[in-house]
């Protein structure tokens, strides 16, 4: 098994929603993702890109095939300061659990630290979240603190408890 991380391309946009399930909807994108959508998403990353955003998003591929994302960002947010890098991902259900993601995440924070983008890689995510934490903690990510969002809530209405893991660039 091959794993790689290439940038993300509208022809992604078919495997990407495949790959989709509840949990991804629920921990990342919040609805239910379109083709058509997820095609305007690869446009308006790029458009930004060309903008000046830190945002970029990259596709995981298994033996070539597209199976997930994977994205980072060094714009301060909840949790993140100056210096970090936010890294999100989301897999195939049917992949998870074989170290795939943790996988990406070493190649996306090598590439990273090749660039000198950043001083420390953060991966953000709720505590429940079993799924991310193992991620973490396999690609050698430390706990550091909990946050609370700023612009998320949770289904009771209150602001959104991360847990952030960091790993030197």
């Amino acid at each position: 098994m091959t794993i790689t991380v290439g940038p993300l391309r509208v022809e992604d946009a078919e495997a990407m929603v495949a790959a989709e399930d509840e949990e991804t909807i629920r921990r990342l994108t919040g609805g239910r993702s379109t083709v058509e959508g997820t095609r305007e998403y690869v446009h308006r990353l790029a458009e930004n890109a060309r903008a000046g955003s830190t945002k970029r998003a990259f596709t995981i591929r298994v033996d070539d095939e597209c199976v997930g994302s994977i994205d980072h960002d060094a714009d301060p947010q909840d949790g993140i300061g100056p210096g970090d890098v936010n890294i999100a991902f989301a897999l195939a259900p049917w992949l998870r659990g074989r170290g795939i993601t943790a996988r990406a995440v070493d190649l996306v924070c090598a590439e990273l630290s090749r660039q000198g983008a950043g001083e420390r890689a953060v991966i953000r995510c709720q505590a429940d979240n079993i799924g991310s934490v193992r991620v973490a903690e396999k690609a050698g990510f430390a706990y550091a603190r909990d946050a609370l969002s700023t612009s998320e809530d949770d289904e009771h209405g209150d602001p959104v408890r991360f847990r952030v893991y960091v790993r030197e660039l």
